[in-house]
């Protein structure tokens, strides 16, 4: 188990335009605060091998951020979003494995469609191609996978089952998830161990519940 303490502000000058003094004045905003702006304020998280953590909030409170923040003090990590996704090879070509190996991580995100496993990733939907960059990740092996509006392309009965399998490789490999969502469906089948709500401002709540 380790503890992350997490702080981000923002200082950008803003010019002092007409516009800008007369927003100011009618929400009673201070100038000298304009531009300097804090959005995650002293935030101390425990976070340990092989556990889920769901930064979680509305849109726009911050929760790319905080996933930043952690992933600038972690290792051995890997973004499903980052990887670069092959042309010209059907999915389980995409991967350097024995069959058999590749099928299990293609079904852990949610693809055991036949058909599907066929085609190029150019050919599949977004959808598709979402849980193909996560089962390339997962195939890696790496020791955490940060994951930013995580299912967020998929409907939500294959969001459920991806979530539930997500909790699974974490149980199972030792794998650390960080994923940051909007939807707030997703936490029975994540069972996470660490969720992160997000509030509009600096403030923000950490809960463990399986501890509880």
């Amino acid at each position: 188990m380790k503890t992350y303490r997490l702080e981000k502000t923002f200082d950008e000058p803003v010019a002092q335009t007409e516009k800008v003094a007369a927003v100011a004045e009618i929400f009673g905003i201070v100038p000298d605060s304009i531009g300097h702006h804090t959005l995650v304020e002293e935030l101390q998280v425990e976070l340990g091998c092989g556990q889920v953590c769901l930064i979680c909030g509305s849109s726009g409170a911050g929760k790319s951020t905080i996933l930043e923040l952690l992933k600038e003090q972690l290792c051995d990590l890997i973004d499903p979003d980052a990887i670069v996704l092959p042309t010209g090879r059907s999915l389980v070509d995409c991967f350097d494995l024995p069959l058999g190996q590749t099928l299990q991580y293609l079904s852990l995100a949610g693809l055991s469609d036949a058909t599907a496993l066929l085609k190029t990733p150019w050919q599949l939907s977004d959808g598709q191609r979402y849980r193909l960059r996560l089962a390339l990740a997962l195939s890696q092996q790496p020791a955490v996978v940060c994951i930013d509006e995580c299912c967020a392309t998929l409907d939500r009965v294959t969001a459920a089952v991806v979530a539930h399998n997500i909790r699974k490789c974490a149980d199972c490999y030792g794998t650390t998830f960080i994923l940051a969502t909007s939807h707030d469906d997703l936490l029975e089948d994540l069972d996470p161990d660490v969720v992160i709500l997000k509030h509009l401002g600096v403030d923000a709540e950490v809960y463990y519940p399986r501890e509880i």
